[in-house]
């Protein structure tokens, strides 16, 4: 009930209460990638390998999220975005999991290319372009504008607070007397968790293909 009403205030007027969802996991995926995005590398150090290995390891997930999402982008026309974006959480809570699984070079490189981790600050990912086009189903003209301003400040405001929970692995050491590594693996399960959850909620969009899934007699101007 508390994320219902928050969505209704949150949302502009003219807005389909579905995109409150969008909205939600867009903040679950920018605490994710606030942290993750910092402590990548140390991880990648603290098991090892060398600055050059490290910058081939991120490198490769920029390049396999580019390549990833140049590739939905020519085939999502003949799928749902519901089930794209279904798929999407699937690989960014097995991601999570990989990063704590595996710890050698060549495995590790190919789990960052097809994975979902985030190296830099902003969102690069497939989630982006699958859940903007939800969202211009989501709202009338007057407020598409306001509800993607608002898509954004989330991102921006959660990845801020995502990159302060960078800290927490070296408090936990310091203060709790838990082993960094440890406590690195942590966060990435935690990672894993956020793709889990964003799953759930992706579940409760409307199955319906994107010409007809924000439909309502309220905007039935949008569907036409």
């Amino acid at each position: 009930m508390f994320r219902s009403a928050l969505s209704a205030f949150f949302l502009p007027p003219g807005t389909l209460p579905a995109a409150g969802l969008v909205l939600w996991t867009r903040a679950l995926r920018a605490f994710g990638d606030g942290y993750v995005s910092l402590l990548l590398p140390f991880y990648l150090t603290l098991l090892g390998f060398s600055a050059l290995e490290v910058g081939v390891m991120v490198t490769s997930t920029l390049l396999g999220s580019g390549i990833m999402t140049l590739a939905v982008g020519f085939i999502a026309h003949r799928y749902r975005s519901r089930n794209l974006l279904l798929a999407a959480s699937l690989l960014m809570s097995a991601t999570g999991v990989a990063f704590v699984a595996v710890t050698d070079f060549w495995p590790l490189l190919l789990v960052a290319f097809v994975g979902t981790l985030n190296p830099s600050s902003g969102d690069v990912s497939v989630f982006l372009p699958l859940e903007q086009a939800l969202l211009s189903h989501a709202v009338n003209a007057q407020s598409r504008t306001a509800l993607f301003a608002r898509y954004s400040l989330i991102g921006a405001l959660v990845g801020a607070i995502g990159a302060q929970a960078a800290g927490i692995p070296g408090f936990a050491a310091e203060f709790l007397a838990v082993d960094l590594k440890p406590a690195l693996q942590a966060m990435f399960l935690l990672y894993s968790a956020l793709g889990v959850v964003s799953l759930v909620l992706y579940r409760r969009l409307p199955p319906q293909p994107e010409s007809t899934l924000w439909c309502s007699p309220t905007f039935r101007p949008m569907c036409s």
